[in-house]
């Protein structure tokens, strides 16, 4: 069976891709260290996979592409 990856996830997801609880998650989306989740329908909140996995890499750091880190 083909494995599917998700374009946008949960909150439990996000938190889960960056490896925190859900209720530190929020807390780094609330201070804005990450990003807030998207609302793709009304009442259906997601946050974007791929930018997440940017975050984690260190791929989502204006200005800094030049460095090698």
């Amino acid at each position: 069976m083909t494995r599917i990856t998700p374009f946008y996830v949960t909150e439990k997801s996000a938190a889960a891709l960056l490896d925190m609880g859900v209720a530190e998650f929020r807390s780094h989306v609330e201070a804005g260290h990450l990003p807030r989740g998207q609302e793709i329908v009304p009442g259906t909140l997601r946050w974007d996979a791929e930018a997440l996995r940017m975050i984690g890499r260190g791929d989502a750091i204006d200005g800094m592409g030049s460095v090698d880190w």
